[in-house]
């Protein structure tokens, strides 16, 4: 490789790292309302109170969660929590490791893992982890509400 190649390759190399920086530090400036509120929401399971659960919800929202229909609407999102946390020994915890916002404001999206554990039906613990991405939009009284919220495991 010629000098000049080199010097370009470390250039660009260099700017395109400045550029990364920059676009992170953006983001997290701009998504920190969604990742703190999806902490919150996270904190909430752990109450095994469902209808706190459904709070994060926007009315209309849609829930797709893992082998099961659709659920439309909070009240229909609130019954599939409801249904986990109904489990004497459910637990639950999610970590968001990506959130972006639009340029607009308000909409945003937060991404992430999650654990669960309970108890199966052959009576031994299932650990389980997996993944989830959640859409989130500014609601007319300026709150984030959870417009689409879609996770599925990683256990086969």
């Amino acid at each position: 490789m010629s000098r000049s190649l080199r010097v370009f390759v470390f250039a660009l190399l260099v700017v395109s790292a400045a550029v990364t920086q920059v676009r992170a530090a953006d983001m997290d400036a701009r998504a920190q309302a969604l990742i703190k509120l999806d902490d919150e929401w996270s904190k909430s399971a752990a109450t095994k109170d469902a209808h706190k659960v459904a709070s994060y919800y926007a009315a209309t929202a849609l829930a797709y969660p893992p082998n099961a229909v659709l659920a439309s609407g909070r009240e229909a999102a609130e019954k599939v929590w409801a249904s986990y946390l109904a489990t004497p020994d459910f637990k639950i915890s999610w970590k968001t490791t990506h959130a972006e916002m639009a340029k607009s404001g308000d909409m945003g999206y937060t991404t992430g893992t999650y654990e669960d554990s309970y108890t199966g039906a052959d009576g031994k613990t299932v650990n389980e982890k997996g993944k989830y991405v959640c859409v989130w939009a500014k609601q007319k009284d300026g709150s984030w509400k959870a417009v689409h919220d879609i996770w599925n495991s990683d256990t086969k």
